[in-house]
C-alpha cells in the first residue's frame, strides 16, 4: 500500500465518497492488493458515471464510455481524449463526489501506468469487460423515465449482465489476490474464478431487487419479460405498486438465484486460507450484508416506490462486522450466520 499522501488521499479518501460500502471491503484488505482494488473500482466507477450522465445525449456517452476504455487498449494515455471526456462531463454532475472523481481521472491514469505489468493487464481486461454492462443499458434501454420502460428479454440475457456488471470483478478479484498472495498460490485460479463470477452475479441480482422501483421510473426493468409474463404482468404493470403482491413470486425467485449465487460465494470465501483474515472479511462482509437487503426486500410492503430505500441498516452492518472481526473470520461462526439468513430467505 502506498504512503504518499496524494495517493492516499485518491485511493481512501475519494474513494469513501463515492462507495462507502465498498471502502469498507477495499479498507480490509491486504495491503499488498488494496491499492490495486482500490483504483479498479475508480476507473469501473468512472465509466459507471460517463454512462449515467442523462444530461448528455446517448451517443456521446458511448462515445466517451468507448473513449475511456480505449485507454486501457494502448502502451499510451490518450491525456487529450481524457481532458475531452472530463470538459463534456463535468459540468453535468449532479454528485459531487463523481465531479471530483471525474476531475482525477489524469491523476488515476498517472498511477495505473506506475503499476507493474502483470497488475495493469489485469485492470486492462477488467476494464476491457466491464464496460460492456454500461454499454448494455446505453443501446438496450433506450428510455430515460418510466414512460419509455423496456425489458430485457430473457434469462440468459440478465445472466450476461449480471456477468459484465459485477461477475466479472470476482473473475477479476481472483487473478489479483492469487498473484500477491504467497497463500494462495495453491489456488485452481480457473476454478475459483467461476465462482467469483457466481459471487459477484449474486451482489449484483441483490443490487437489482433492492433498486427496482428505481430503476423502473428511469426507463430500465432488469426483470425479464417471460418471468412477468408467468405471473400475469407487463413491465409498466410495475410501476403500480398495488401490484406487488401478484410480483412477489417474481421477486421470490430472483431472490432465490442471488441466493443460489451468493452461496457459491460462501464456498469461495471459506476456501481461503484461515490465516488470510483480512481477505475473508473482505469476502464475507458483502455476502453478509447482501442476505441482510435480501431479507428485507423479501418482506418490503414498498418495494415499488422509488422514493423508499431498501437495505441494511447502519447498526446490522456494524453488527456484521463485529461478529466476524471478533471471531477473527472463523468460519463456523460466521457460517452459522450465513445459514439463518439461507434459511429466512429459503423457499417456502
Amino acid at each position: 500500500m502506498s504512503t504518499d499522501p496524494a495517493t492516499h488521499e485518491l485511493l481512501h479518501d475519494i474513494l469513501k465518497q463515492v462507495s462507502r460500502s465498498f471502502y469498507l471491503t477495499l479498507n480490509v484488505l491486504p495491503a499488498g492488493v488494496r491499492d490495486q482494488m482500490g483504483l479498479s473500482y475508480l476507473f469501473a466507477r468512472a465509466a459507471d458515471t460517463i454512462a449515467d450522465t442523462d444530461l448528455i445525449d446517448r451517443g456521446q456517452r458511448l462515445k466517451y464510455l468507448n473513449q475511456f476504455r480505449a485507454q486501457f487498449q494502448t502502451h499510451e494515455i490518450d491525456w487529450k481524449a481524457i481532458r475531452e471526456i472530463q470538459a463534456a462531463l463535468i459540468p453535468h454532475q449532479k454528485d459531487s463526489a463523481e465531479s471530483i472523481l471525474l476531475q482525477r481521472l489524469e491523476d488515476c491514469l498517472k498511477l495505473y501506468e506506475t503499476y507493474s505489468a502483470g497488475d495493469r493487464e489485469r485492470i486492462q481486461w477488467l476494464m476491457e469487460v466491464l464496460p460492456n454492462g454500461m454499454e448494455m443499458d446505453l443501446t438496450r434501454f433506450p428510455g430515460e423515465s418510466a414512460g419509455q420502460l423496456t425489458a430485457l428479454s430473457t434469462l440468459d440475457e440478465l445472466d450476461q449482465y449480471t456477468y459484465y456488471v459485477a461477475g466479472c470483478v470476482g473473475e477479476f478479484w481472483t487473478r489479483m489476490v492469487c498473484a500477491h498472495s504467497p497463500e494462495m498460490a495453491w489456488w485452481d485460479v480457473t476454478k475459483m474464478s467461476t465462482m467469483g463470477v457466481r459471487f459477484g452475479k449474486g451482489l449484483q441480482l441483490t443490487n437489482i431487487v433492492k433498486d427496482i422501483a428505481r430503476d423502473l421510473h428511469n426507463g430500465r426493468c432488469y426483470v425479464p419479460e417471460p418471468l412477468l409474463q408467468e405471473a400475469g404482468l407487463r413491465p409498466a404493470d410495475l410501476l403500480d405498486e398495488d401490484n406487488l403482491p401478484k410480483f412477489r413470486p417474481v421477486l421470490n425467485r430472483l431472490i432465490q438465484l442471488a441466493m443460489a449465487h451468493l452461496d457459491e460465494g460462501w464456498r469461495y470465501t471459506l476456501a481461503i486460507p484461515r490465516s488470510e483474515i483480512r481477505q475473508r472479511l473482505a469476502c464475507m462482509w458483502p455476502i453478509l450484508l447482501a442476505g441482510e437487503t435480501l431479507k428485507r426486500v423479501l418482506v418490503a410492503p414498498d418495494l415499488l416506490n422509488p422514493a423508499v430505500n431498501v437495505k441494511a441498516p447502519r447498526g446490522t452492518v456494524y453488527r456484521v462486522m463485529a461478529i466476524t472481526i471478533l471471531t477473527c473470520a472463523n468460519e463456523y461462526v460466521a457460517t452459522a450466520y450465513w445459514n439463518r439468513l439461507k434459511g429466512i430467505l429459503s423457499e417456502p
